[in-house]
């Protein structure tokens, strides 16, 4: 046999000694510099500069009310609201037409049928914007069918597509309220 360190052989290489990870020390951080301290208006501004800005705030929400509430109501009076009205008796019209018809007979009158249609529609609608309860935002939705269906039966045949389909818009513009926030993703916890 060769002697292993024999003339010509380089010497054994050691056994690699090996550090467990639980034993492993990161180097030594550099601390980060500090930070400045951001100014607290209270403690780092003298109390004459916070009155005095205090009461150039007021002055400048005084002189826009001063200019913008006459100018906001001017452009009320002066705006033609039938068109909106049209829109709304398009809807409403028919509605009160089908609780009419639908109603006789019935302990309950078309008007306090009428009443709750709208109760349950602006509660149903604030509900499901305030809470986002299932409740609420299926109420909702029952209610917005049950509308298109009442225009679409009592509507004037000439006009029953487009009473319709202005319903069906009102609705789901006001839907953006009732159900905002909704997602059809689920959710994967």
């Amino acid at each position: 046999m060769t002697d292993p360190t024999g003339p010509g052989r380089p010497d054994a290489v050691p056994p690699m000694n090996t550090i467990p990870d639980g034993q492993r020390v990161p180097p030594p951080r550099r601390p980060a510099p500090p930070r400045p301290q951001p100014i607290r208006t209270v403690d780092d501004l003298p109390i004459g500069v916070i009155v005095a800005l205090g009461a150039v705030i007021l002055v400048v929400l005084a002189v826009l009310l001063k200019s913008t509430v006459p100018a906001v109501f001017d452009w009320f009076g002066r705006q033609d609201w039938h068109q909106l009205t049209q829109w709304l008796q398009t809807i409403d019209q028919p509605v009160r037409d089908y609780l009419a018809a639908h109603t006789v007979g019935l302990p309950l009158t078309a008007t306090t049928a009428y009443v709750l249609w709208q109760c349950i529609g602006l509660g149903s609608l604030g509900l499901g914007f305030l809470t986002g309860a299932v409740g609420a935002r299926l109420t909702w939705i029952a209610y917005g069918a049950a509308t298109t269906v009442m225009v679409w039966s009592q509507a004037p045949a000439a006009g029953r597509a487009v009473a319709t389909g202005l319903t069906v818009l009102a609705w789901t513009a006001a839907s953006t309220l009732a159900l905002r926030g909704l997602s059809l993703r689920p959710v994967i916890r």
